[in-house]
């Protein structure tokens, strides 16, 4: 156990020597650094970007007539669209001017979700079909050549 204590206490001067050289390269002591801030950039920075850039794009092509939602939870259709604020149809009599950061986003009517779900089912079920269509690959065929490259052992009478 001494032998142990005495070489690590020995050892320490010794890499705080090597660390402090003159020849020693310095990218090397900031390169735990650098990988730090390229995985913020990839986990954190880089998504939030995208994420904001669908959002501006979002807000950019609100148009009469779509249905959103506010940050607030208020469902609504915009009646109209101005240059930083749209005003939104709540209820028959109920129009409210919202700025356009107030919006979470625009839900999608029912009729196109109902027209997707009809094309998804219709491609599902046109794969289905070409599927029974295609004839699956014989294996009597593959069978058949295969015994016929092997011969058979015969019996040479020995035991």
């Amino acid at each position: 156990m001494n032998s142990l204590t005495s070489f690590l206490l020995m050892a320490a001067p010794d890499a705080a020597n090597t660390a402090n050289a003159p020849g020693a390269n310095p990218l090397v002591s900031f390169l735990p650094f650098i990988l730090i801030i390229g995985i913020f950039y990839f986990l954190i920075i880089r998504p939030q970007n995208k994420k904001q850039k669908e959002t501006q794009k979002m807000l950019d092509s609100l148009k009469k007539g779509d249905k959103i939602v506010t940050v607030g939870g208020i469902h609504g259709t915009i009646q109209s669209v101005k240059d930083k604020s749209v005003i939104v149809k709540i209820d028959d009599n109920v129009k409210v001017e919202f700025s356009r950061s107030a919006i979470s986003g625009v839900e999608t009517p029912a009729k196109d979700k109902e027209e997707k779900d009809a094309k998804e089912v219709k491609k599902i079920e046109d794969d289905a079909a070409r599927d029974k269509a295609e004839p699956a690959p014989s294996s009597t065929g593959t069978e058949a050549a295969a015994s016929e490259a092997k011969p058979d052992k015969k019996d040479n009478g020995t035991e």
